[in-house]
């Protein structure tokens, strides 16, 4: 009767175990770290695009000098935090990280705007060539952002869920990480104007 009883026990231990979420939480939590690889990889190829964009235009735009050193700056700004998963689980880094990486949209938003005063820089095809490679990549780390939030969702949600909650707190102690979020001013819609 006794062997009964606690093989019955066992077996009602297993069963709540596999409804408690652990391996979905961890699934997550890989998914978040894929996720910000993907962020990582787009990131650090616009960072080495940047050099290259940067000495075509300087043989253009020479007397541009202060865009030129903006981007620069950015780009060395955002070479100074270390893209790592460690990044994930503290929020004031990844906001640095954030703010670095909306000056450097910003520096090289500018950069395209002097370009537009050089009909003969954009006719080069090293340039051009570049600009599309830019374009693409600025493509890519939205797309990787996107993801990164959706995965983000799940990862906080899975989380928060009961029973997971239990297991969280009690065996797993994962935190929630930080969604990119837009950048500062960009609940202002551009003025066009003609």
């Amino acid at each position: 009767m006794k062997k009964g009883v606690l093989y019955t026990v066992f077996i009602l231990m297993l069963l709540s175990v596999s409804g408690c979420g652990y391996n979905k939480m961890q699934a997550n939590e890989e998914a978040v770290k894929a996720a910000w690889g993907d962020v990582e990889a787009t990131y650090q190829r616009r960072s080495d695009l940047i050099p290259n964009l940067v000495e075509v235009v300087k043989g253009y735009a020479a007397h541009e000098k202060e865009t030129l050193e903006a981007v620069t700056e950015a780009r060395a700004k955002v070479g100074t935090i270390q893209m790592s998963k460690d990044l994930l689980n503290n929020p004031e880094a990844f906001a640095r990280f954030q703010n670095a990486q909306s000056a450097m949209s910003s520096a090289l938003s500018r950069l395209m705007v002097v370009v537009e005063k050089y009909p003969d820089l954009k006719a080069n095809q090293n340039f051009q060539d570049l600009q599309h490679q830019l374009e693409g990549t600025e493509n890519r780390i939205t797309v990787a952002r996107v993801r990164y939030n959706e995965a983000v969702a799940v990862y906080n949600t899975s989380i928060r869920i009961f029973p997971n909650v239990l297991t969280n707190k009690f065996l797993l102690h994962l935190n929630p990480r930080e969604p990119f979020k837009a950048d500062a001013g960009a609940e202002k819609a551009p003025q066009v104007k003609f």
